[in-house]
């Protein structure tokens, strides 16, 4: 099967940077949300990652304008999916939504198109169990920024086919990534091993054996990482490693995975990272310009 068509369901930070990855690399893309203003919000904010591309010299003026042209926007899913090949599902990381997407899915797509997911911790089987092509229904982790991220985790639900196992590994190496093959279990490799650690961090700070820049520097320096853990939960997004950890945490049946108190108050107080302007850093000044939240400061 050669995939040259696709739909991006959802707009929002994952949404806009696979449909800007693929548009990038040739393909032709409908980008679809409920939303027409978060639409533009997603193609403003794709045009400004090409400026910095094209400001940086990896890519020219042509190559930004070429991106461009080859995304289109919908609000409206069934035309949305008319044709493609491949659509992708991006939307919030909740399970009841993402099984209505996928019911709609298989009714309104062509029988030959494969659906993926960028669910960052929901089963595959699960999803899959709504459809009457469990077959064609495949897990595509991204990782955030996706233009830049390399990784891209290619999940087998229990009845996901080899054919179409082996032509979303060769489409993800197209698109320049490094795909990586794993079986359905919750959280997957990723956020199986990510999540944990991030909630130790949490509860770390919680039980005052260090502060927010003190834990972060700690695994800056000591265990080589890009990211304090503490900094890399705002980069997600607190709702987001709330999620994660109470999928896991359901689907393992395990105490380990429970998610600390603190991290639940933070994202019940609305406070959930650089999206919303503040988590365990300040960034009411803008990203770059981070400091310890008030909360945190002794």
């Amino acid at each position: 099967m050669n995939i040259k068509n696709v739909t991006i369901i959802g707009a929002g930070t994952m949404g806009n940077g696979i449909a800007h990855t693929f548009a990038q690399s040739g393909f032709s893309v409908n980008l679809v949300d409920t939303s027409a203003d978060a639409l533009e919000r997603a193609i403003t904010t794709i045009t400004k990652n090409l400026d910095r591309m094209v400001s940086k010299d990896k890519i020219v003026e042509e190559e930004k304008n070429a991106t461009l042209d080859n995304i289109t926007t919908n609000t409206d899913l069934t035309s949305a999916v008319k044709g493609v090949d491949l659509v992708i599902e991006a939307a919030t990381e909740n399970v009841d939504i993402k099984l209505k997407i996928f019911k709609q899915l298989d009714k309104i797509c062509n029988e030959n198109t494969i659906l993926g997911t960028n669910t960052s911790s929901i089963s595959i089987t699960q999803i899959a169990s709504v459809t009457n092509r469990k077959d064609k229904v495949i897990g595509m982790h991204f990782m955030n920024p996706v233009p830049i991220m390399k990784l891209v985790e290619v999940i087998r639900g229990k009845e996901t086919s080899d054919s179409v196992t082996s032509i979303i590994m060769q489409l993800s190496k197209n698109l320049g990534k490094s795909p990586v093959e794993v079986n359905d279990a919750p959280g997957f490799v990723a956020n199986r091993i990510l999540m944990p650690m991030i909630n130790e961090a949490i509860l770390t700070l919680e039980e005052n054996v260090s502060g927010v820049e003190e834990i972060d520097t700690v695994m800056i320096l000591g265990m080589s990482h890009p990211m304090g853990p503490l900094h890399l939960a705002d980069f997600i997004g607190l709702d987001v490693c709330l999620s994660i950890l109470e999928v896991m945490y359901k689907g393992f049946d395990n105490p380990k995975y429970a998610p600390s108190k603190t991290l639940i108050n933070m994202v019940s107080e609305g406070k959930l990272g650089i999206k919303s302007g503040e988590g365990f850093y300040d960034y009411s000044e803008g990203a770059r310009n981070k400091k310890v939240s008030s909360r945190f400061r002794r």
